[in-house]
């Protein structure tokens, strides 16, 4: 059966792979997976320090916090409940079955050629990082509490459900026949969706269109940008579920989408302002790994030039115009995660024949088509939903005295810097009341 599905991978997406066959363990894929998974894991402190190294100095901690606290969440509701939902043997096509509550079952047990543990294991750090993404949106004003309360619930609600539709053989996309390796709509569009939402029902940050809150620490951004293009090479290779042909297409990719992508930002960058950033080839760089996501084991590599430079310049006029957008996206989570995410998903439909494999290019496009609809209009809801909820028990923003003056010792008791450096990265006044 195995040998059978192969050569159609082009079809299937990396995660799901595994679930149609049960061969035997194979410790040379088990060890890649061993190696991967700690590679994503390590992505979430990554994105830590790009983000605070984004924001103010007085809230540097509170958004490296949302990030590190995610870890922990996840971690944990994932264990209890995530794994079941997502990739629960015996559900249906919305939902997992509920046989692996705990991770009950699972010793012994084969995804593919590696341990179900494994699988369960790297699946976790997709879980983790895709709630953490959100937060760049909502920092220096969402309460900690409420962030971890909307998070537990996305994370099982919105973000299992989503990942059973697309990953698991059981779920609707999935059998619809929709691409996505790696989680350019699980992961991408589900958190810059859900970050573009949350950003609209909390409101702009005080001063929002008059001030300009610059980056406090560039050197942060650049750290951590190299944590998350390093990480995702286990991101994507690993979602190959073993070391072969497959993994090597997806980590050639990584490298190639992200290298056009920096250069284009920069470009663009360049003939607008004059001058290239540290910022914005950070950022450039991460907008290339969002796209090529879920392509990179569908395409060509010089079709993932072409994923890059597209994902890039829809990415970068998105920011130009986010004030358009009526939300105040901190961190531009929608224009960096989401445009990107859709961009690449929509490109793999047209551009997935340049392995030699799938569906005509019509019939792809149609079916990635829908795979976004759907997730735009699920994650959009739903977090809609999930924070009107949690607003019912619990204020959702910062009083805006603490806003003011950074949320860092409101919030954890504690300063990323000492009290002579906490004018770092203060607001800039631009005028107006």
């Amino acid at each position: 059966m195995l040998k059978k599905i192969l050569p159609l991978l082009g079809l299937l997406g990396g995660a799901a792979l595994a679930q149609t066959a049960r061969p035997e363990l194979n410790t040379g894929d088990t060890a890649w997976m061993l190696v991967a998974a700690a590679l994503v894991l390590l992505m979430t402190p990554g994105l830590a320090f790009f983000y605070g190294g984004l924001t103010r100095a007085q809230s540097v901690l509170n958004t490296m916090m949302m990030s590190v606290v995610s870890m922990g969440l996840v971690g944990v509701l994932w264990m209890l409940a995530g794994y079941t939902l997502a990739f629960g043997e015996g559900g249906n096509v919305l939902v997992g079955g509920l046989g692996h509550l705990g991770l009950a079952g699972l010793q012994g047990a084969l995804t593919g050629t590696i341990p179900t543990t494994v699988f369960a294991a790297f699946q976790a750090m997709f879980a983790i990082i895709a709630l953490a993404l959100i937060s760049g949106a909502v920092v220096e004003r969402m309460r900690f509490g409420a962030f971890l309360c909307f998070g537990g619930l996305w994370s099982l609600l919105i973000y299992a459900p989503l990942a059973h539709w697309v990953w698991s053989a059981d779920g609707w996309l999935y059998r619809l026949g929709a691409l996505d390796f790696a989680g350019g709509t699980v992961i991408h569009i589900a958190a810059g969706v859900s970050a573009l939402v949350a950003a609209l029902v909390l409101g702009p940050r005080l001063g929002y269109a008059r001030t300009a809150h610059v980056p406090h620490n560039v050197p942060f951004v650049l750290l951590g940008a190299g944590l998350l293009w390093f990480g995702w090479l286990g991101f994507n290779a690993g979602s190959a579920l073993g070391a072969g042909q497959t993994a090597g297409l997806a980590f050639l990719n990584t490298l190639i989408a992200p290298a056009a992508a920096l250069l284009t930002w920069l470009a663009w960058e360049s003939r607008r302002s004059g001058k290239p950033t540290a910022v914005g080839a950070a950022t450039g760089l991460v907008v290339g790994l969002v796209a090529v996501t879920p392509a990179c084991a569908f395409v060509s590599p010089w079709a993932a030039l072409v994923v890059g430079v597209l994902g890039a310049t829809a990415s970068f006029w998105t920011v130009q115009s986010k004030r358009r957008l009526r939300a105040d996206d901190a961190l531009d989570v929608f224009a960096c995660h989401g445009v990107a995410g859709i961009v690449g998903a929509l490109l793999t439909g047209v551009l997935a024949w340049t392995t030699g494999s799938g569906r005509p290019v019509g019939e792809q496009a149609a079916i990635q088509i829908v795979g976004v609809v759907v997730s735009v209009a699920y994650t959009g809801l739903g977090s809609l939903a999930l924070l009107s909820l949690v607003r019912l028990f619990t204020p959702l923003r910062v009083p805006a005295s603490q806003e003011v003056v950074g949320i860092d010792l409101s919030a954890h008791s504690e300063q990323g810097y000492s009290e002579n450096e906490t004018g770092l990265g203060a607001p800039v006044f631009l005028g107006g009341d």
